[in-house]
């Protein structure tokens, strides 16, 4: 029976896996980088007229600001004692000085381009070859007080042709993120004083908001954008991830707040509803699958995650809510709605040695067993779901719902657990474990109480009989393969062991300080900062790394602009003052993008 109630994770994972990699991870990064194309450089996007025009617009939602609770400790009413605020600034000062390295080995080997690639020295064009990390990074700029640094950055993103770019696809998402965001937040913390900032941002968010010229307004996220500028019809795509489609709302609406143009929040709106609507409709009701159908806007696919190819679209709901200032509850409903399903069907209470009171968030599927529907969970842990906690924290604060800070609290000890399991103290990219209580109440007395038996029988369970182990007991069989895998206690198969500087735990440890003022969480923060300084610092900048279960792990020759735009941002404001980007008055993208709170 046991095997029967797992049969369904297969199709779905391994489905899953193949387009996690190939929508998350477009290219190799351990491949030689290579130098911007330019077969593109003679074909420019204009704008023609629409195929589909909108009848009305979506306005922004007016009238008075919802009294939203704060999001912060009221640290002024708990002065820092001086030793704390010296550890403190000595911290702050050693995680800037990874900044400059790193940023000065873009500047001088990459300048203008995607990527550094951190080992050769050479270029990357991995997105547009506008020069990701340099728009994306401008903010980090700023809050770390490199205004020089900064103003070169301007006089760069002048000469930025948006109308072209290196590659044949756009990913619409990841152009949002990290180009859009990064203009708009270094608009909104300069006051506005940079109107180029603002008219680059325009200009790029015309471009963009073609991708929506479709039957039912939903957008090609990865945009054949050459088809578009030769006049040609395009449709979304059958097989879209739902990150892709559902994480554009904060970027769009901060546009039209700051231009007056309806069309961007018209174009997210529009999915948002979409959303609402089939929230309660899907095959677990409350979560929206990982893959939809947004030609024809069908939810039917059955796999379930706040991990890889759904994250930010979670995210993004109490965010929205905060970008609007309360003033439309659909964000709120949904991100209840969502909030109460994990908590029963993709939370997990892992079985670890020390017998710690964790969580993870992992995979779930709808399966029927006797004809009874059963949503059966996948315990996969990633390090993209590790802002799940930071998420969770603030939905807590802002929707008055305090007893899910300890959810949160649980969430990110878990991520942190994982990162010092590992022998580089980093934490891979997924893996799984034994779930030995699925959701967030505490299980029966004795359950997650740790024996390596119930370790060994995890593993056989997870791996199944083979030839060699099919005269073996389960606890003999799961022994065998722990040491053949290399399995570190806790955890049943390494499925990625990269460490790719991603930001998304170091993200909800500085978001759970912010929450409680628990120093706590800065030195966690800073053991994380140490392992990854050691195991990933190069001559030229920061490298990702192949396998975080050696001590000494073997990099690799890619840097992606996260590790400027978001990962070292996150390091650094844990360790400055409170008031410096206080989430009561700004709201963090998913690139770490500061984006202002409406006051009035």
């Amino acid at each position: 029976m046991i095997l029967i109630r797992r049969l369904w994770l297969l199709p779905a994972f391994f489905l899953a896996c193949l387009v996690y990699y190939i929508y998350l991870y477009p290219s190799d990064p351990t491949a030689v980088p290579f130098p911007p194309s330019n077969h593109n450089t003679n074909l420019h996007w204009t704008k023609r007229p629409e195929r589909y025009p909108v009848a009305g617009y979506r306005e922004l939602p007016i009238g008075p600001l919802e009294q939203i609770p704060k999001i912060q400790f009221d640290f002024e009413s708990h002065p820092e004692p001086a030793a704390a605020k010296t550890t403190r600034e000595t911290r702050r000062a050693a995680v800037k000085e990874a900044f400059v390295h790193a940023w000065n080995g873009y500047k001088k080997h990459a300048w203008g381009q995607d990527e550094v690639a951190p080992l050769s020295g050479a270029s990357r064009s991995s997105f547009g070859g506008w020069g990701a990390t340099l728009v994306d990074t401008m903010d980090t700029l700023l809050i770390m007080g490199l205004k020089d640094e900064f103003d070169l950055c301007v006089e760069q993103v002048k000469r930025i042709d948006f109308t072209t770019n290196d590659a044949d696809t756009l990913n619409v998402f990841e152009t949002t993120i990290r180009y859009l965001g990064g203009l708009l937040a270094a608009y909104d913390l300069t006051d506005g004083k940079y109107s180029i900032l603002l008219d680059k941002a325009r200009e790029l968010g015309e471009i963009l908001y073609s991708a929506f010229d479709t039957p039912l307004h939903m957008p090609m996220t990865r945009w054949n954008w050459k088809k578009t500028a030769l006049g040609g019809e395009i449709e979304p795509g059958t097989n879209t991830l739902l990150a892709e489609i559902g994480s554009l709302t904060v970027e769009f609406t901060r546009l039209s707040q700051l231009t007056a143009d309806f069309r961007y929040f018209d174009a997210i709106q529009r999915i948002a509803e979409e959303m609402e609507w089939a929230q309660n409709t899907t095959r677990i009701p409350g979560l929206w699958p990982t893959i939809v159908n947004a030609k024809e806007i069908s939810w039917d696919y059955n796999h379930f995650t706040m991990g890889g190819m759904a994250d930010s679209t979670y995210e993004y709901l109490p965010k929205q809510y905060l970008m609007l200032g309360g003033r439309d509850q659909k964000y709120k409903h949904m991100y209840e709605e969502a909030i109460d399903t994990a908590k029963r069907h993709l939370f997990f209470r892992p079985l670890v040695p020390g017998g710690e009171d964790l969580l993870f968030s992992g995979n779930a599927a709808l399966t029927a067993l006797e004809t009874i529907p059963i949503a059966n969970i996948e315990p996969q842990g990633q390090h993209l779901a590790c802002f799940v906690s930071g998420m969770v924290g603030i939905g807590a604060k802002i929707f008055s719902r305090p007893d899910e800070l300890d959810v949160a609290r649980r969430l990110i000890d878990g991520c942190v657990w994982a990162y010092n399991a590992m022998p580089s103290g980093l934490m891979p990219e997924t893996f799984h474990m034994i779930a030995c209580q699925i959701g967030t109440i505490d299980p029966p007395s004795g359950k997650c109480n740790w024996t390596e038996e119930k370790w060994y029988e995890g593993i056989s369970r997870k791996h199944g009989v083979t030839q060699e182990t099919a005269s073996m007991g389960s606890v003999e069989r799961g022994k065998t393969l722990a040491e053949q895998r290399r399995l570190v206690p806790g955890f049943t198969d390494h499925g990625d062991n990269r460490y790719i500087l991603r930001p998304e735990a170091i993200e909800s440890v500085f978001v759970m300080y912010r929450i409680t003022g628990d120093i706590r969480y800065q030195d966690i923060a800073w053991k994380m900062f140490q392992s990854i300084e050691k195991a990933t610092r190069t001559p030229i900048a920061h490298a990702a790394i192949h396998d975080v279960r050696v001590a000494e792990p073997v990099q690799s020759d890619r840097m992606e602009s996260f590790w400027l735009a978001e990962t070292l941002k996150y390091f650094y404001l844990v360790f400055s003052e409170p008031t410096l980007v206080s989430l009561d008055d700004w709201v963090l993208n998913t690139e770490a993008h500061p984006l202002k709170r409406p006051t009035r």
